[in-house]
């Protein structure tokens, strides 16, 4: 299961989705994760729509979208992509608690994880 975080230290949580300048991906295998690279998404475009789908191409690989916000429009492009997206839930949140809680959540997976691990 692969993740990508919208973060500015590879620390935390703390990036608009749409306003991500990097995006950290993680990869979770059995009880452990491991920092994968970190995509570059810093390029400046005006229009909505493609400014969207440049940043999903720069998580395409992964299975959850990590974020501060979301619009519900890039949710619904996101989703469509084939990834899951999900809102951090408390600001800076920090990416390694956030790992744990998805190794945890492994044991008894929601709906939505079965579909990523099956």
């Amino acid at each position: 299961m692969r993740i990508a975080f919208a973060s500015k230290d590879n620390i935390h949580v703390n990036q608009h989705f749409g306003w991500a300048k990097e995006f950290y991906i993680y990869e979770i295998k059995d009880d452990s994760f491991s920092f994968i690279k970190s995509v570059d998404s810093s390029i400046e475009i005006e229009d909505e729509i493609e400014k969207l789908n440049y940043k999903i191409e720069c998580c395409e690989g992964c299975d959850i979208l990590y974020v501060q916000q979301i619009g519900p429009k890039a949710s619904l492009m996101v989703k469509a992509s084939k990834i899951f997206p999900m809102q951090a839930s408390a600001e800076n949140e920090k990416i390694e608690e956030i790992l744990q809680k998805l190794i945890k959540m492994k044991e008894n997976p929601p709906i939505w994880m079965r579909r990523l691990i099956g």
